[in-house]
């Protein structure tokens, strides 16, 4: 098992893969933020579904991606850049038809809902 500098990247990388040759899910280690930003792709339906399963070495994160609609998934914020943005600046993706993922102070959400709350925060990816 490889250890990963940036989890995050890594599972959506593992997502943009699995998309492009056909697999039906993808397994990757789990973890609260992991989990999070897969339940909003699945809610926005870019990916079919999420579950927590218990594997030889903890738990386990199953995302369901046949037949997922992701044409384009980017990691923003990376470890050796971090990106920050005000709720005033909170970018839209493809004139609102993409999502992006923000981590806030109330936890991590869409920019939609950030910018309903006035909330700012890192910029974790965009998917559309």
């Amino acid at each position: 098992m490889m250890v990963s500098t940036d989890p995050i990247a890594d599972m959506l990388t593992r997502v943009r893969n699995a998309v492009l040759v056909n697999k039906d899910s993808v397994t990757l280690p789990h973890s609260n933020v992991k989990e999070a930003v897969a339940k909003i792709l699945a809610a926005h339906k870019f990916i079919g579904s999420v579950e927590v399963a218990q594997g030889i070495s903890g738990k386990q994160l199953v995302l369901g991606v046949n037949g997922a609609q992701v044409t384009e998934i980017k990691r923003l914020s990376k470890p050796g850049r971090r990106m920050y943005t005000t709720a005033d600046a909170i970018p839209t993706v493809k004139g609102g038809r993409g999502v992006v993922v923000i981590s806030t102070s109330k936890g991590i959400m869409t920019g939609n809902d950030a910018k309903k709350q006035r909330l700012g925060g890192e910029l974790i990816c965009q998917v559309y």
